[in-house]
């Protein structure tokens, strides 16, 4: 059974930074890319960053060189350090297998319950 625990949200200035974590239990870890997704509030949720099991990276235009996504396989916990954040990346932040940035993933997969993240200007 697949559990995904998001964690490390909060509420920063713009210009600051925030580190999520995300612990995956059950097969999803060993077998995918895992990435972070986000939505914010009336808008579709949408993959930002990914990380495959070799360490190749993936980003979203809006978050590359401010976003930096890494993986502990022996924690089987996936995070993601942002920097520079803006206003604009306000949105709750969900962890799950995915690679193809800017999709939404599969609603039919399980997911956990997110971790907000909240930036003022």
């Amino acid at each position: 059974q697949v559990q995904l625990v998001e964690s490390g949200g909060g509420l920063v200035q713009a210009g600051g930074s925030l580190r999520l974590s995300c612990v995956a239990s059950g097969s999803i870890f060993a077998i995918s890319a895992m990435g972070w997704y986000r939505q914010a509030p009336g808008k579709q949720r949408e993959l930002v960053a990914a990380i495959n099991r070799l360490g190749t990276l993936n980003y979203l235009d809006s978050v590359e060189g401010r976003f930096t996504i890494s993986r502990d396989n022996a924690k089987n916990t996936v995070y993601l350090q942002m920097n520079s954040l803006k206003p604009e990346d306000t949105a709750v932040y969900y962890c799950n297998r995915g690679w193809r940035v800017g999709t939404k993933g599969d609603d039919n997969d399980y997911w956990g319950q997110g971790t907000q993240v909240t930036v003022s200007s």
